[in-house]
């Protein structure tokens, strides 16, 4: 026996030193065969491998005198996952793993073998008698060494503790030799994976290539169905960007994190090797691949500095598909991917931020250019004029313009206030920020403190909603404040303590803003006549007053009224429909000596409707209907007014109050008593009308 165990060393030695890539397992086994046949007598000899540690096994090599073979397409080192038994399929399978010895005499009435379709095939062969012992390796088991006879109870103890033998001295050199071919396939498969790299660089955009990379990938790793989502900006939810599944239909195009039964280790970067009893059916994902059929899954994960990024997934019909070595492979190529997948990433986002440098300088330019069109508008060059009253208010303006000081524009209704107020904004350091106007006669005196300041919700019967206020909506630019004379005290009050100390509270509400604005003012009354008769707080008089711009009205500008009134005409009648439009000589007269009570707003309206009544290029003093002047009193001759015969000092002046006041009742009487046609003469609102006929007891 002993020089039966020498012999059968030799053999080993000889097949392990020329061990090359074309080493045939089948030749090794048969000179072992040969050599062990006076150990153990045999007709067939079988070693299978266990392939992992879920219970498949392949065949390293069988022997057969009549070349007879029981397990073609099921060899080890064809490494064809189709080709594995499961232990159901494999007779003494689970004794197998158990790594106990079979021993049968007859296997024609053993139902271990008949239950099987090895079984059968021994019967078949005439087989009578079967022994197989367990192969240890590394301190494992790696299969096992078996042998059959076709005489029956052929084999003993004897011939188990020969095969115990012969299994421990060729079960280092059967892994070994496998190994070594797993290591060769191993590498083959992650260069192949390797060489992918430059079709992954192909393009920037992953789904377009990926028909091409899967097939590519088919020989190195099969599937049924192979994928690729990617992760979208809240980590949780996966897009579906590349899926190759011939006949396969209904894929999601999203999936969540939660979806699948195994995510918590896909989300710590492992690659997870999935079988058809791993299954959560309460979990959709796993419900997917069950329900397409598929009973073998891997995922690999594709992992980044930034986290997921995603995963590649193998599906397959057959169970038993996927093994370690398999995942070692969807890693590799997932190490691939998560690099294209990053650099298509990285391209997006400079895409997106290209993208996103090019609006926001289109909106730049939009901005410039709306800041040149307001500069237009509304800039000082803008202003037409030529009256040296008129230019030295201007001057003062432009002056006090890159300031923040608070200024207080005077003169009569329709002169311009609002118009050089926009001036100041536009060529202050506001002037990218709001300018907001705020007519103060023009609100109702219970709603003017909430326009002002906003109001909380709730804070009053109507208020359904928080408000924000003119000096929230200003934050940063200019408040204008026109009519400021028409105040009611309360709210000068409070206007005053927010110049003060620059906050405020809404209406209703508790929260302290701050008044980040600069305060303009305008008022066509005397807010020095109105201090004085306590009508007006004298302390806010002052805040407001720190630069003070009187404009004069347009009856004390001359020749200005024929500059604004060519510019009326060019601007109104382009939008009639008009352009040749102009003013006729005998139209200058009347225009220069009309007294203008509504100022430039009145001026205005006379050249629309005279635009409208003209047939002509030309508008003429007729079409204007402006009242003729009241002629001069005869030198020497009292006025009318005067009481005749009686002799006293020259009448005084007129203030401007008067001069207003005297106005609308020449337009009431002009108009007939029609207060909205009154108003429209003198270049009001009805509102702004009614509030100066309430303030010269002019009322009804």
């Amino acid at each position: 026996m002993n020089d039966g165990l020498a012999d059968l060393l030799a053999c080993i030695a000889a097949f392990g030193q020329s061990l090359q890539a074309t080493f045939d397992p089948r030749l090794f086994l048969d000179d072992l065969s040969a050599r062990a046949q006076r150990l153990v007598p045999h007709y067939r000899m079988l070693v299978p491998y266990l392939e992992d540690d879920d219970g498949t096994a392949t065949v390293f090599a069988e022997h057969s005198p009549d070349d007879v073979l029981f397990h073609e397409g099921r060899y080890t080192t064809d490494f064809d996952p189709a080709g594995r038994y499961a232990p159901n399929q494999w007779a003494f399978g689970v004794v197998l793993l158990a790594g106990d010895v079979v021993l049968s005499g007859d296997v024609g009435n053993d139902p271990r073998f008949r239950e099987t379709p090895e079984g059968a095939r021994h019967v078949a062969a005439g087989i009578r008698s079967v022994l197989r012992v367990p192969l240890h390796a590394g301190g494992k088991k790696i299969g096992a060494l078996g042998v059959s006879h076709r005489i029956p109870d052929a084999y003993g103890d004897r011939d188990v503790a020969a095969l115990r033998q012969i299994a421990n001295l060729i079960a280092p050199f059967v892994q070994n030799v496998v190994t070594l071919h797993r290591e060769r396939r191993r590498r083959e498969r992650l260069q192949a994976i390797a060489s992918l790299a430059p079709m992954l660089g192909a393009s920037l955009d992953v789904g377009e290539l990926f028909e091409r990379i899967a097939n590519a990938v088919r020989p190195v790793l099969d599937f049924d169905a192979m994928g690729i989502r990617t992760a979208r900006e809240n980590g949780r939810d996966f897009q579906l960007v590349g899926l190759l599944a011939p006949g396969v239909a209904n894929w999601p195009a999203e999936m969540s994190a939660q979806d699948f039964s195994f995510w918590p280790a896909l989300a710590k970067g492992d690659t997870v090797i999935l079988r058809h009893h791993d299954l959560d059916p309460g979990r959709p994902g796993d419900r997917q691949v069950a329900g397409l059929g598929f009973q073998s899954a891997l995922f690999a994960p594709l992992v980044s500095g930034r986290g997921l990024d995603g995963y590649l997934f193998f599906c397959k019909r057959p169970p038993h598909w996927y093994d370690a070595a398999d995942a070692e492979v969807a890693k590799a190529l997932a190490a691939e991917v998560t690099i294209a997948v990053q650099h298509q990433r990285l391209v997006e986002e400079r895409q997106r931020l290209a993208a996103v440098e090019a609006k926001a300088q289109r909106l730049e330019e939009h901005v410039e250019t709306l800041r040149g069109a307001l500069e237009a508008r509304f800039g000082f060059d803008a202003i037409i004029g030529r009256a040296p009253s008129f230019l030295t208010a201007l001057d003062q303006a432009r002056r006090v313009a890159p300031t923040e000081t608070t200024v207080l524009i005077t003169g009569e209704s329709g002169t311009g206030k609002e118009v050089v107020a926009h001036a100041i904004h536009y060529a202050s350091a506001r002037a990218a920020k709001p300018f907001v106007a705020v007519n103060c006669a023009a609100l109702p005196e219970t709603l003017v403190e909430s326009e002002l300041f906003g109001h909380e919700r709730g804070a009053f019967t109507g208020a359904d909603k928080l408000k924000r206020g003119r000096f929230e909506m200003a934050s940063g630019g200019t408040l204008f404040l026109d009519e400021i004379g028409e105040l009611a005290p309360a709210v000068q009050a409070k206007l005053l303590r927010v110049l003060q100390e620059r906050q405020y509270e809404r209406v209703g509400g508790s929260a302290t803003l701050t008044a980040d604005v600069r305060l303009i003012t305008a008022t066509n009354r005397d807010l020095e006549r109105a201090v004085a008769d306590g009508r007006f707080r004298e302390d806010l008089y002052y805040r407001l007053a720190v630069f003070r711009i009187h404009l004069p009205p347009l009856r004390d500008r001359g020749d200005d009224v024929i500059l604004l009134a060519g510019h009326f005409v060019s601007a109104l009648a382009a939008k009639m429909g008009k352009a040749a439009a102009g003013l006729s000589r005998d139209a200058h007269d009347p225009l220069v000596a009309h007294a203008w009570p509504g100022n430039i707003r009145e001026l205005q309206n006379a050249i629309e409707r005279a635009l409208i009544l003209t047939d002509g290029p030309l508008i003429s003093a007729e079409q204007l209907a402006l009242p003729a002047p009241r002629p001069p009193a005869p030198e020497g001759v009292a006025p009318a007014a005067a009481t005749p015969g009686a002799a006293g000092p020259p009448r005084a002046m007129p203030s401007l109050a008067e001069i207003e006041k005297q106005s609308i009742v020449e337009a009431l009487s002009r108009a007939n008593g029609n207060k909205s046609r009154a108003a429209e003469m003198l270049g009001l609102s009805r509102m702004q009308l009614y509030t100066r006929l309430r303030r010269f007891g002019l009322a009804d």
